[in-house]
């Protein structure tokens, strides 16, 4: 880690806060292994967990998606949507990111905040692999979704809460000098953007586009998928 930091760090050994935002930064955009946003289900940056201010901005912006997602469990229950399916999956997996967390916070336990983190990313990957699964039924059985109004509705509660929890990231994030909130926040607000293909496939819907649902719930799918590949990495290769 030591190559890593700036050359005029290296000329002051003994500017600790220097030497504590140098490391949270590396931990923001180099500890993840390559992941775009710098954000994982499985582990919280430390830069988070030592302050109540970090924790509180994170567990709230969590909150947020957790009510999201249900509510859009609920729509799928009844619209029968492949692409909401993946989307509620997708950010249902922010909202369990909460458990290591609080483990890691609370307890002050590496080895407990890895496995949960495990535990997580094993959860996502499953439930991910169930909605692949309706994805490749829904193709071979095609079947087209109904009540196309509550479908938008629930791709529009899906963007309102990566906004909102983008927006809460990136004020914490700002005001505590945190690079992980401030990447996690342009995460959520790219997260909205995923969000918002559960309505575009309503509309190809609406317009008589039926197979738009399974392509879009496929292609949100694979980011999970990827999403989970680099989160178990990051846990695997964590000290």
């Amino acid at each position: 880690m030591a190559n890593n930091h700036p050359t005029e760090h290296n000329e002051h050994p003994h500017d600790h806060a220097d030497h504590d935002h140098g490391h949270s930064h590396d931990q923001a955009h180099g500890h993840n292994h390559g992941e775009p946003h710098g954000h994982s289900h499985g582990l919280v940056d430390e830069s988070i967990i030592r302050s109540k201010e970090g924790v509180k901005a994170v567990s709230l912006s969590f909150a947020v998606l957790f009510v999201a997602s249900m509510l859009q469990l609920f729509v799928y229950s009844f619209s029968g949507s492949i692409a909401l399916l993946t989307d509620l999956i997708h950010n249902g997996g922010d909202a369990l990111t909460a458990i290591p967390l609080g483990l890691a916070f609370f307890y002050k336990s590496k080895k407990g905040e890895r496995w949960a983190g495990y535990a997580v990313v094993m959860f996502i990957f499953i439930s991910a692999l169930v909605a692949l699964y309706e994805v490749i039924n829904k193709i071979i059985h095609p079947s087209t979704p109904t009540h196309l109004w509550a479908i938008m509705i629930a791709g529009l509660i899906g963007v309102a809460g990566n906004e909102i929890a983008a927006v809460i990231r990136w004020r914490a994030g700002k005001h505590l000098d945190s690079p992980a909130l401030i990447a996690d926040g342009n995460h959520a607000r790219a997260d909205g953007i995923v969000s918002a293909g559960v309505i575009l496939s309503a509309f190809l819907i609406y317009i008589g586009l039926p197979i738009a649902d399974p392509i879009i719930g496929f292609l949100i799918t694979a980011m999970i998928l990827q999403a989970t590949w680099q989160s178990w990495q990051t846990i695997r290769n964590s000290k």
